[in-house]
């Protein structure tokens, strides 16, 4: 998600906001790069461990206590908005996304990443959900389509689309979390590299990126469009 901003313009300066702090991990690399950085979270750890995070990096953004759907910012107040693994726990969305937009100045940049519909992963996680093992309570997901949809109606015109595959894969995460489970073994985070088979997938990867089939197989999908209607530039 940095890189993605990095992409639409300089960060040097401009106030920029990432909603549900979660590590903090993007808004200090932003920091780094000399934006005005905003962290918020409804949790005082969530803002307890971004500002550990960001004290490692020597940077000090501003960790802000508030309700996401109620900013305590006036109207245009930031030039970039951006939120990961966030969308998803509201069961309407247009709310948090209405008030993001709200408090982006006239030409602002909104991001929102969120967890991707046709994925291995998303059957797990209604699974767990049902039987109520899942850890992060309620959530849904999206495909890109309805992904760019609310953000139009938002009050956004689309300037990208990204996503991201799961790498490590499902099999090999649950595979390392089970053994660890039952401590018969501790695989590393990353596998080992396999030879012939290993490069094949990173060219699979290359290939189809950005393709209709690679947004029906990533992980977490990321849409992004600046404040204002009007036609969707190029993707």
């Amino acid at each position: 998600m940095v890189q993605q901003i990095l992409d639409q313009g300089p960060v040097q300066g401009r106030r920029v906001m990432e909603v549900g702090a979660g590590s903090g991990r993007d808004a200090v690399a932003l920091a780094s790069e000399g934006a005005k950085t905003f962290i918020l979270d409804y949790s005082m750890a969530s803002l307890e461990t971004a500002r550990r995070v960001a004290q490692k990096h020597g940077v000090q953004p501003f960790l802000v206590r508030a309700d996401a759907l109620r900013l305590p910012f006036r109207d245009g107040t930031f030039d970039v908005i951006f939120h990961q693994g966030l969308l998803e726990h509201f069961r309407d969305p247009m709310p948090l996304l209405q008030e993001n937009v709200r408090a982006l100045v006239g030409d602002g940049l909104l991001l929102v990443d969120v967890p991707q519909r046709w994925h291995l992963y998303t059957a797990l996680k209604h699974a767990m959900i049902a039987t109520g093992t899942w850890f992060a309570g309620w959530e849904t997901e999206f495909s890109i389509g309805q992904l760019e949809g609310l953000l139009r109606r938002a009050g956004v015109r689309l300037v990208g689309r990204y996503g991201a595959w799961m790498v490590p894969g499902l099999f090999y995460r649950s595979l390392r979390a089970a053994l660890l489970k039952a401590r018969a073994a501790r695989l590393p985070l990353d596998p080992p590299r396999i030879p012939l088979l290993t490069p094949a997938l990173e060219r699979w990867r290359a290939l189809w990126d950005g393709t209709p089939v690679a947004f029906r197989t990533y992980f977490v999908i990321g849409a992004m469009g600046r404040k204002g209607t009007g036609p969707d530039r190029a993707k």
